[in-house]
């Protein structure tokens, strides 16, 4: 059933992030306990506030319980990706394209244990992220974490 529930939360939150220009960047259906939630994960440029969870929360809900894919309640979460979660999909490391992102790997690489640079493409299986002047092309299973670079 979460295969399911994810898969018509990902049809639909793309249809209703669109019209109202968002990304669905992730969805996630998880057990926890008695509960299950349905989490979803949007981003825009400039970022997402509370009022965007909200209004992208009560758009999705109306056409997500319509189609009515879960057999009992769910507890829905919208929220942003945050500052510092790992990109680990394909859809996140496509829409993350041409930004900035930080990496640490396991092993020394020839760009070093820890750098940043631009996401520049993903094909399935490898990152690719020009850093200082190169294109470094490394597999997400290789780092301790790859995810967006924030500068304050």
């Amino acid at each position: 059933m979460a295969n399911e529930a994810e898969k018509l939360a990902f049809e639909v939150g793309d249809e209703v992030a669109e019209t109202m220009g968002y990304a669905l960047v992730d969805a996630q259906f998880k057990k926890e306990g008695k509960d299950r939630y349905l989490r979803l994960f949007i981003d825009k440029d400039g970022g997402v506030g509370i009022d965007d969870c909200e209004k992208f929360s009560r758009a999705f809900e109306t056409e997500y319980d319509r189609r009515d894919p879960i057999d009992g309640g769910y507890i829905l979460e919208v929220s942003s990706p945050g500052l510092d979660r790992k990109l680990k999909t394909e859809r996140e490391f496509k829409h993350y394209i041409g930004r900035i992102v930080d990496v640490k790997l396991f092993k020394e690489s020839d760009a070093g244990k820890e750098f940043s640079g631009t996401l520049t493409g993903f094909d399935g299986k490898t990152v690719s992220i020009e850093c200082e002047g190169r294109n470094v092309n490394i597999n997400p299973k290789e780092a301790a974490y790859i995810r967006l670079h924030f500068e304050i």
